[in-house]
């Protein structure tokens, strides 16, 4: 019992042991565990790294270096700083200094200048100041550009820096940037605030430059006036020739606006005596058209009335003929009956003659003069038959001719009529 309570406690010690050193390691991990920002760079030294140069060389640095984030530091082996990265200004003023043509200026200028983000600039800088202050590296740097300052004011003219401001900033830059460079530094910007001088140089500029450009802004005003001047006669003579152009663009627009109206309206009265005379055409061709059917119906009637007087005719004709013709005819049977009879009878009284002894010529005259009774009696019946035919036939032909010669003289009136009116009407 007693071993195993020996035994528990061991194994109680063991685990407080094992989770005292799990915490242990995990405090010293986390306190060991260094982060930094965007804009500083965490330099790690105590181990030893090589590092390659853009030429294609390498160096052995006994550092190495992290850019925004974090990196565990071993302890007792490596121990790490934290360097800024962010932009330093530097106001930068000059004491008078003498330009090339030995007038001394003072220069007033502000300068950004930060380090530069390739690691063998940040290496760099490191070496030369991670363990300066800001302000030590502000003064290191603006006696840099101070320097550079005054070498390129002694090579230009003070009309030129003050014209050429953008210029001489570029000069700056460009001058500056190897020293700076070798730093691990850049120069972001260069601004030239002010240039002054205690000779009022820049002032008997400025007013020669005032002198020169009231004289110019006379001689311009001047110049003005008299381009004004001639601006106006110029324009007041344009004004006069656009009034006369449109003067004239407007009588020329009123003399295509009548002209056009004249043959509008010209269109129209054409137009309108054409639809005039169409009308009246076409009324009198109607017009003719009616009397022509006018004419055409009497023509009709008149026909009817001769073709009724034809058959007026006709019928008298057969009425003549049922009555003369017939009744003639009657007679020259009743002619021949008659003469038949005598002949009847002269044969027969011949025969009695005869019969009492007379003699044969006295019986052949007898019968002779009996048939040229009879003969006389029938020519007469012929001739009066045909006396009254020819009167009849006469009759119908004048009463034809006569309708006719009546039915050609009414045709003659009516074309005489529609002739007449067809020529008044053109």
């Amino acid at each position: 019992m007693e071993i195993l309570n020996s035994m528990s406690s061991t194994a109680a010690y063991m685990a407080g042991f094992i989770l005292l050193v799990i915490f242990l390691f995990v405090y010293i991990w986390a306190s060991r565990y260094i982060k930094v920002g965007p804009n500083e760079v965490l330099i790690i030294s105590g181990r030893k790294r090589k590092v390659l140069h853009p030429d294609g060389t390498s160096t052995v640095v006994g550092y190495r270096i992290v850019h925004g984030g974090g990196a565990f530091v071993i302890p007792v082996i490596e121990q790490a700083q934290i360097m800024s990265m962010e932009l330093i200004t530097l106001d930068i003023k000059t004491p008078p200094v003498i330009t090339l043509h030995g007038v001394p200026v003072l220069v007033d200028g502000v300068a950004q200048i930060k380090v530069k983000s390739d690691e063998i600039s940040i290496g760099t800088a490191a070496e030369q100041f991670l363990s300066k202050t800001q302000n030590e590296i502000m003064k290191i740097a603006h006696q840099t550009l101070e320097g550079h300052l005054r070498a390129i004011l002694g090579t230009m003219t003070v009309e030129d820096i003050y014209k050429n401001r953008d210029e001489f900033a570029i000069k700056v830059q460009q001058v500056s940037a190897p020293d700076l460079s070798n730093m691990g530094l850049c120069i972001v910007s260069f601004t030239l605030r002010d240039i002054t001088d205690e000779n009022q140089y820049l002032e008997s500029l400025g007013k020669a430059r005032i002198a020169e450009i009231k004289k110019d802004a006379s001689i311009g005003e001047a110049n003005a006036q008299m381009v004004a001047t001639i601006k106006a006669s110029e324009a007041a003579r344009d004004g006069e020739i656009a009034k006369i152009e449109a003067k004239t663009r407007i009588a020329e627009k009123t003399r295509d606006y009548e002209m056009n109206q004249a043959e509008y309206q010209a269109s129209v009265n054409k137009k309108k005596a054409q639809t005039d005379l169409a009308y009246d055409l076409e009324y009198n061709i109607k017009q003719q058209e009616v009397k022509r059917e006018e004419m055409n119906v009497q023509i009709v009637e008149k026909e009817k009335s001769i073709e009724i007087q034809q058959k007026e005719v006709m019928r008298k004709q057969q009425e003549f003929e049922a009555t003369v013709i017939k009744a003639a005819e009657a007679e020259k049977q009743k002619i021949e009956m008659l003469a038949g009879a005598a002949k009847f009878k002269s044969l027969t009284e011949v025969e009695v003659e005869k019969a009492k002894g007379l003699t044969g010529a006295e019986v052949e005259k007898a019968k002779g003069l009996a048939e040229a009774d009879v003969s006389k009696a029938k020519g007469l019946t012929d001739i009066e038959i045909e006396k009254n035919r020819g009167m009849t036939e006469a009759q119908i032909i004048q009463a034809k001719g006569q309708s006719e010669a009546e039915a050609m003289t009414v045709k003659a009136a009516a074309w005489q009529k529609y002739n007449d009116a067809a020529i008044i009407q053109m």
